[in-house]
């Protein structure tokens, strides 16, 4: 069988590993074997991960900087090759598109596609060399349909997909698998965000703004970050080595 054997002693990193989804993958896979190491920006919240034995190192990087990412994947892998690497960093901003300057484009890509491509282009080279890898990108929904009002968002989303396809078929007989998890909306603080804004925009109460990211979910509610994270750990085990270059949705049944 190719790939991994098990998580058991594999090194991990995960990127944007301080909250949410990836504080919960990072956990995952902390209690299936993995030794994890955590990227951020916020070296507090990254410190409170590994205080609660939920990942065993942290590094503090922007995604958006090559340069220090680059130094900050050197340094986990001096400590041990990294074998699983979660791209999980990532950021959403709403606007509509006649307001959607091209910085917001540009922040956008730099945080959702290049952050993946430095990230990515840091660790293929040790995987193809071992022989062994995965590569998961969180991506969203939204990198497989459109939405409103996040068209700068929906773009870089869809783009880090098509890279997620184009390289799972340039690795695909070297032992690396590389792919897609695509949640819906997430009970996360960014989701927070975007009820703080539903409420602040149009005056509902916190129930019918949760409602209305909830309804585009056929189960009628939130996706929760540990269902995410459970995706992510199949994906890493020896039972998904012959899944490679797919965009799976954890939405409910939305996509």
């Amino acid at each position: 069988m190719s790939g991994l054997q098990g998580l058991s002693g594999s090194h991990a990193l995960v990127t944007g590993g301080g909250r949410g989804i990836g504080r919960a993958i990072a956990a995952a896979l902390t209690s299936a074997g993995a030794e994890v190491t955590i990227v951020g920006r916020d070296t507090a919240a990254l410190d409170a991960v590994v205080a609660a034995s939920d990942a065993h190192a942290a590094i503090s990087a922007d995604v958006c900087d090559e340069v220090a990412l680059r130094a900050a994947l050197a340094q986990a892998a001096a400590r041990k090759p990294i074998e699983i690497l979660i791209a999980n960093a990532g950021a959403a901003e709403s606007a509509p598109f006649g307001q959607s300057d091209a910085a917001l484009f540009r922040r956008m890509l730099d945080i959702n596609l290049m952050g993946v491509v430095y990230a990515a282009q840091a660790v293929l080279p040790g995987m193809v060399a071992q022989r062994r890898g995965r590569i998961v990108v969180i991506a969203s929904t939204a990198g497989l349909k459109g939405y409103a009002y996040v068209s700068a968002y929906g773009a870089a989303k869809h783009a880090v997909i098509g890279l997620v396809r184009s390289l799972a078929l340039e690795v695909a007989t070297k032992g690396v698998t590389v792919n897609a998890i695509c949640p819906g909306f997430t009970d996360t603080d960014l989701v927070a965000s975007s009820i703080e804004n539903i409420i602040a925009k149009t005056g509902r109460n916190r129930e019918q703004a949760v409602a209305e990211l909830a309804k585009h979910n056929p189960q009628g509610r939130l996706v929760t970050p540990s269902e995410v994270a459970d995706a992510v750990v199949w994906l890493c085990g020896a039972g998904a080595s012959a899944v490679t270059g797919q965009a799976i949705a954890i939405a409910g049944g939305e996509i």
